[in-house]
């Protein structure tokens, strides 16, 4: 069986950029118009630029479901009245326009945003994820970035733990409503995690969850219906505890251990090997 084609590359073989403002759905264009004015009249001079992500850039939104993305560049690191602020419109937005159903709006400096240590994670997000909204494009100051082993672990080192604050959130989690976000998040993160796991091998990229387990299942063969259970459920959130308890406790820890290995390998075998894996904005 061969692998699903290749895609998600420009001509020179480097990671494309995913989403445009040219591929919104116009039922959520004064959504992003709002936003974009809103975020001019709350942040000012403060921020430097802001972009969309997720499925409204990609042209895959779906009205009264899908979720509300942004990511707000300050030139300086963002305070506690930053986040109020993000929390405030995000809310506004979200009573003002029924064709969307929460989301998020991210906040962080320019110089942590394009530092080296954030090269291979957060320049990654920016560069190749995020759809300029308004602003100078800080894709210009980042590198073009290919589906290597180095991109992989640097975007995906931290599934330890995350996934201890996910066993907590379990244990803590009284009603539906709390199991279906944290097993949207869960779901969403695996299956991501997944495709990066394979990504140096595949060749390739995509946000696409059906996608990405299919892709994942040509490598792991064994554990691909779980992963296509996995993709299922970051579409269709379930209450099914059992089902978390699933991915909690037997593929987030396989996977986190995939990462490790490959830590190992490419650290050599001298160096002690720390860390894990995962990352990913929705």
């Amino acid at each position: 069986m061969t692998p699903p084609p290749v895609r998600g590359l420009r001509p020179d073989g480097t990671i494309a950029r995913e989403g445009s403002t040219d591929r919104v759905h116009a039922a959520f264009t004064p959504v992003v118009e709002t936003l974009r004015t809103r975020l001019h009249q709350v942040f000012g001079p403060r921020m430097h630029s802001a972009y969309l992500y997720g499925s409204i850039p990609r042209g895959t939104a779906v009205p009264g479901v899908s979720d509300l993305d942004a990511l707000v560049a300050l030139h300086t690191d963002p305070t506690p009245a930053d986040r109020d602020r993000a929390r405030a419109l995000l809310e506004e937005i979200d009573t003002d326009f029924p064709q969307v159903d929460g989301g998020g709006i991210l906040l962080d400096g320019v110089p942590t945003l394009t530092s080296e240590l954030e090269r291979h994670d957060s320049g990654f997000f920016v560069a190749c994820l995020c759809t300029p909204l308004t602003g100078p494009d800080l894709a210009r100051q980042l590198p073009r970035y290919r589906p290597t082993s180095l991109l992989a672990r640097e975007t995906n080192g931290d599934l330890h733990l995350t996934l201890r604050r996910w066993r907590t959130r379990l244990a803590e989690a009284t009603t539906d409503d709390q199991l279906r976000a944290l097993s949207r998040g869960v779901s969403r993160r695996l299956t991501r995690t997944g495709l990066t796991l394979v990504m140096p091998a595949w060749g390739g990229w995509t946000s696409d969850l059906t996608l990405a387990a299919e892709v994942f299942g040509h490598y792991h063969p064994g554990r691909h219906e779980q992963m296509r259970a996995a993709a299922h459920t970051a579409r269709h959130p379930s209450a099914d505890r059992d089902h978390l308890v699933d991915l909690l406790e037997d593929l987030a820890p396989w996977l986190a251990e995939g990462y490790t290995a490959t830590r190992r390998r490419a650290r050599g075998p001298r160096r002690i090997p720390t860390g894990a894996v995962v990352a990913n904005r929705s």
